[in-house]
């Protein structure tokens, strides 16, 4: 990821659709950092307020002008485009606020190399695609297919008209990580480090699965958690005969399915 600094250009890759993020010098009294602010707002762009001080470390010493943008280093899709590549049995991974750019670049490489469908971030309480991100991820954050979502369970509500099975990773949940069937059409949700899912990302999940903790610590790193679920949905798979992005149709052991249906039960 560059840097983008002075108003004109951070404006010139906001109305591109090229910004990851925004920092604006606190407090903006300009009235061109208020067209900024404000167009940044209606695309629901992170937006972040900090001391001239440290817009100035950031810049490098080049005139900022009171802001400075993040702009990613590859193309974001939409989240009709990546169900479009898709194959008929995806597996999608959900990031519910994840912040911390070396937590999202493991994940983003265990799923390249889970062979996920794709990932999906919201556009408020996530890291943004960072040069720490892209050398965490050892090349993965440049492969896999990402989508960035403005409001993550209205996502989720999309994705279940589409028949995916959502599944969320939560410390309270009564099923064990290989209860759950990841052979069909799934998304896997994983929320913040230390907090977990939101509530209304938690209430509108299909399936509510733990890792059991037999320690004193109370919870995994969000890295370690998303390998481990991963590849639990691969080694299903594969079990199954599901192959990579879905080119198989899996058969389904859902309580209530049709073995010969791959949909997920009536909700």
């Amino acid at each position: 990821m560059s840097l983008v600094f002075g108003i004109h250009p951070v404006l010139t890759a906001l109305e591109a659709g090229e910004i990851e993020r925004i920092v604006v010098v606190k407090p903006a009294r300009n009235p061109r950092l208020q067209r900024i602010i404000d167009l940044a707002r209606e695309r629901a762009v992170d937006l972040r307020f900090e001391p001239r001080v440290r817009l100035d470390q950031l810049a490098g010493g080049s005139g900022h002008q009171g802001v400075v943008g993040y702009v990613a280093g590859r193309p974001l899709l939409q989240l009709e485009d990546l169900v479009a590549r898709a194959g008929p049995a995806p597996l999608f991974l959900l990031l519910d606020g994840i912040e911390d750019p070396h937590n999202l670049g493991a994940i983003l490489r265990s799923a390249d190399g889970a062979g996920v469908s794709g990932v999906v971030l919201p556009k408020r309480r996530s890291a943004p695609l960072s040069e720490t991100v892209w050398k965490v991820s050892a090349g993965a954050a440049q492969h896999v297919p990402i989508a960035r979502v403005a409001n993550l369970h209205q996502t989720i509500r999309a994705l279940q008209e589409m028949g995916t099975w959502v599944v969320g990773a939560d410390l309270s949940a009564g099923r064990q990580w290989y209860e759950a069937d990841l052979t069909g059409p799934i998304a896997l949700v994983l929320g913040r480090e230390g907090e977990g899912l939101h509530r209304l990302v938690r209430e509108n999940c299909d399936e509510l699965i733990r890792l059991p903790m037999r320690g004193r610590v109370q919870s995994l790193n969000v890295g370690v958690t998303a390998g481990i679920l991963l590849y639990e949905a691969v080694r299903q798979r594969q079990t199954s005969g599901v192959k990579r992005n879905g080119d198989v149709a899996p058969t389904s052991n859902r309580e209530g399915d049709n073995p010969a249906d791959p949909s997920p039960p009536a909700r």
